[in-house]
């Protein structure tokens, strides 16, 4: 999301092609894929509080990186950084909301993790793109990486390390073990479908939105960070009442309908968005469905493995998940270029279908206390 609306802009400023920039995207996700595995069961047996702490403290090198970008292979070389640093971080931030609540109450405490993120977006995305409009693409990541050093001193002084179980023991075999046994299991199997699907819907969608915003509606630098604002709003908004209302009537239902929802949306994207005041009305519901299924996935999935194998799961449907964006955006730039936006918005609306029907069908949903609390 926060590379996405500078796209544009980096591709002007570095003369990368359309069906190229993409990439710059699919390497990040790749990379978190692959390292979001590795760390997975690192977080395991070391805490999930010391690998947030080693995550952020990459990520803010990575992000000061990128202002020695001059060339596209210099910028996908610094994107793969980042991408390391974000694998550390994913599986780790979800497993700790499910090690330190109830089952009952992770709805509910997931959508607020969530909309601290969106909140992000809300006021980082916004001025990223006004930054890079006013003085390079170069600007926003110097932003990124101040904020990110910060989030590293949060969680030194304030965040405490759960007392939950942690694997005794770490060894390469012992976590090729750890995940060879999950995979047996179908839940397991469809969870990492599911986080596949619906990450790729996603970057079909909006890897090049500001793109077609830009040349098919005339849209400027400032009216798509006003865009981004929006879908953050939606998902501060959405993200903790989705979760709330999940734990009280389910996860499965939530997921489902927004899935149904969102691929409708995506797929009348281009046909309803005649004007550039249209985009925000549409954009804002794309966020509100976007985040109505986040926080209740997340918190289903916790559920599915005990406390010492939970950051192996998420971390592996994480990786999942990145994979899926990853091809999802380099598949969207040769699309995109021959077929336009169109053709995107069409495959996004597919993909976010099938995964509603993965987890209605495939994933089971433990029973909700009727006496949960409800704050």
């Amino acid at each position: 999301m926060i590379i996405s609306p500078l796209l544009p802009e980096i591709g002007r400023t570095l003369s990368i092609d359309d069906a190229v920039l993409g990439t710059l995207v699919s390497a990040y996700s790749l990379m978190v894929g692959l390292f979001a595995i590795l760390s997975g069961p690192v977080s395991d047996r070391i805490g999930r509080r010391r690998m947030l702490l080693l995550g952020t403290g990459t990520m803010t090198l990575a992000l000061a990186a990128h202002q020695a970008v001059d060339s596209y292979a210099s910028f996908l070389a610094v994107r793969v950084f980042a991408g390391i640093a974000g694998g550390m971080l994913s599986g780790a931030a979800v497993s700790y909301v499910g090690d330190y609540f109830p089952y009952e109450r992770r709805g509910w405490a997931t959508g607020w993790v969530m909309s601290g993120s969106a909140f992000g977006q809300i006021a980082g995305v916004p001025l990223g793109v006004i930054l890079a409009d006013h003085f390079g693409f170069r600007a926003p990541f110097a932003m990124f990486a101040v904020a990110m050093a910060l989030t590293f001193l949060l969680i030194f002084t304030r965040v405490p390390q759960p007392d939950v179980r942690r694997t005794r023991s770490l060894t390469l075999a012992s976590a090729i073990a750890g995940y060879a046994d999950m995979l047996r299991r179908r839940e397991i199997v469809s969870a990492a479908a599911a986080y596949f699907t619906m990450f790729m819907g996603v970057a079909f969608f909006v890897v090049y939105l500001p793109t077609w915003l830009e040349r098919a509606l005339g849209a400027t630098p400032s009216q798509i960070a006003a865009l981004f604002l929006v879908g953050g709003v939606a998902n501060v908004l959405t993200g903790p009442r989705a979760g709330h209302l999940s734990d009280r009537v389910g996860r499965k239902r939530i997921i489902l309908g927004s899935c149904v929802g969102l691929s409708i949306v995506m797929a009348l994207t281009t046909v309803v968005t005649v004007d550039m005041w249209v985009a925000y009305p549409m954009f804002f519901l794309t966020m509100v469905l976007v985040a109505m299924r986040i926080s209740p996935f997340s918190a289903l999935l916790t559920a599915l493995v005990s406390d010492e194998r939970r950051g192996s799961l998420m971390s592996f449907a994480v990786a999942l998940g990145q994979v899926g964006f990853a091809v999802g955006a380099a598949a969207a730039g040769p699309l995109f270029s021959a077929y336009g936006y169109a053709s995107t918005t069409w495959l996004a609306g597919v993909f976010v279908l099938a995964m509603g029907v993965i987890v209605w069908f495939r994933i089971p949903e433990p029973a909700v206390p009727s006496t949960a609390p409800m704050s």
